[in-house]
């Protein structure tokens, strides 16, 4: 969320896949500029800090920028259930030392502005096309509805590893592994300021409840930030998932004076 949340997860990520032998790591950059989307030097600083796939949801489009580098930069990913012809594209494999990796981006209906294409059409035929190179698949279900999302998981359990819920910027704390071998968690929360709401000031958004009408809602600057998600173990040879566990922490930035 914003320059805090983006500061904490590039500095916290070659830490945090040394700490816990991380093979590959996601990031949901969907509000890493000032809240509103993502541009290509952000997506360029996140993919050198460490994170193999950029998901994305509703903002992809909010910094104009981001339409040219689209397709240009197959490791940022915006929603699959986009009508054919939009930039870019909704998933990826990946070949690394454990084999191959695939991610999928889908995004929900429900609550949300935009009416994409049905996600469950969408992703059940990504889903069978990509499990002919690969049995390792990650699900980002960029989706408001908690109904939704566990309606995802339930629908693609043991046809992929992990289905992971983002968009509501808090996390949840219903993680499991699914009858089918699936990990799930409905929201994995948001890298950003604790003393905010959703990771806005908090004055704005209260006014924008009292009154009703359209206010700024500038990211909080002035509180200690978070970092959020999820580890999930995958047996590389059957796809299906041993473990999932919450990660969240507060970060502590590096002093200012610190050798790069």
């Amino acid at each position: 969320m914003g320059e805090p949340g983006r500061r904490a997860v590039i500095e916290s990520l070659p830490h945090i896949r040394d700490e816990h032998g991380i093979d590959f790591i996601i990031v949901n950059g969907e509000n890493s500029a000032n809240g509103r989307g993502i541009t290509p030097k952000i997506s360029i600083d996140l993919l050198r800090a460490g994170a193999a796939v950029i998901t994305s949801g509703d903002h992809i489009w909010d910094q104009r920028e981001i339409h040219a580098y689209l397709p240009t930069e197959p490791r940022l990913l915006r929603p699959i259930n986009y009508p054919p012809g939009a930039p870019g594209a909704g998933s990826i494999v990946l070949d690394t030392a454990k084999g191959p990796i695939g991610v999928i981006n889908v995004q929900g209906r429900t609550f949300m502005k935009l009416a994409l294409e049905n996600p469950f059409h969408a992703i059940r035929a990504e889903v069978e096309k990509m499990r002919e190179q690969t049995k390792v698949i990650f699900v980002d279900v960029h989706a408001e509805a908690t109904s939704e999302k566990v309606a995802m998981g339930r629908f693609l359990d043991g046809q992929v590893s992990a289905v992971v819920g983002t968009h509501t910027h808090v996390q949840t704390s219903d993680e499991r592994i699914l009858p089918g071998g699936t990990a799930f968690l409905c929201d994995a929360g948001m890298c950003g300021p604790i003393d905010s709401i959703i990771g806005s000031d908090v004055a704005p958004i209260i006014e924008r409840f009292l009154s009703a009408l359209p206010s700024p809602s500038p990211v909080s600057r002035h509180s200690e930030v978070q970092i959020s998600g999820a580890i999930v173990a995958i047996e590389s040879e059957t796809g299906r998932a041993a473990s999932i566990e919450r990660v969240q922490r507060k970060f502590v930035p590096a002093p200012a004076n610190a050798a790069k």
